[in-house]
């Protein structure tokens, strides 16, 4: 079990991949899901841009099923090994989405790892998805529900990724400021990594597992968006929500 600070005030804490999370762990808990790069982030550009909301889904599959039952407009969006599919509207890329042509639109979206981490985050009270383009926002919205607060990493196929603990410790660096203390070593660690790379946010991104595998596809502009602290802070909150245990629908929150 994570060790539990003994204290009044509210609490955050860090989990490193959705293989980790322990049984019970979300129950009356605040969670924030993150895959830096880039599932989140994308979430959050899309609702930046106007997309009435995105539904979450465990594999390409699934989304493709989903999307054809729906008679809205849509768009069926998503990655495999960071490249597009060949039958999807869009892959997995925060920059292609723009007010011009997505507001109101409907998104269908699986990823290799983000979708699926905000699947498992069913049974917080609240979830949210960020990146580090409105970690301060995100904290800001986190706080006012007064409860402890899970950061949850996507990671990539169960391992670390430098990414999304930056991300957690830009969250966790924000709640701070609102009266919230890190509940383990591993929500310092997280704090420490934001407040060490948050300079060269960046060419760390660059360097990390992720940002090679995006930089080999050719989509260093993805790593380039990510990379921007708090562009969005007056903008996105991705609220999450779970019509079914196969799919979770992230909207932007009413009154963010």
């Amino acid at each position: 079990m994570r060790p539990v600070v003994e204290d009044a005030r509210m609490k955050f804490d860090v989990v490193l991949s959705p293989q980790q999370l322990q049984t019970g762990e979300l129950r009356d808990k605040t969670v924030v899901v993150f895959d830096v790069l880039r599932a989140t982030t994308t979430m959050v550009s899309a609702l930046a841009a106007g997309v009435k909301e995105i539904h979450a889904l465990a594999s390409l599959d699934d989304a493709r099923n989903a999307a054809a039952q729906c008679h809205e407009p849509k768009i069926l969006c998503g990655e495999e090994r960071c490249y597009k599919p060949h039958d999807f509207d869009l892959g997995n890329s925060p920059g292609a989405f723009s007010n011009m042509h997505h507001v109101g639109q409907i998104i269908f979206m699986a990823t290799t790892n983000g979708t699926r981490a905000i699947l498992s985050a069913r049974g917080a009270n609240n979830v949210f998805v960020a990146g580090l383009v409105n970690a301060s926002v995100t904290a800001h919205q986190a706080a006012r529900l007064q409860q402890d607060v899970i950061l949850l990493c996507a990671a990539t196929a169960g391992a670390i990724s430098f990414e999304d603990v930056a991300g957690a410790g830009a969250v966790g660096h924000a709640l701070q400021n609102h009266g919230y203390q890190p509940a383990s070593d591993m929500a310092l660690i997280a704090l420490t990594t934001f407040e060490q790379a948050r300079n060269q946010l960046p060419a760390l991104l660059r360097l990390s597992l992720g940002g090679q595998h995006i930089r080999r596809a050719n989509l260093q502009a993805d790593i380039d968006f990510a990379a921007r602290l708090d562009v969005l802070q007056l903008g996105v909150v991705g609220a999450v929500k779970y019509p079914s245990d196969t799919q979770a629908v992230v909207s932007r929150l009413k009154n963010d």
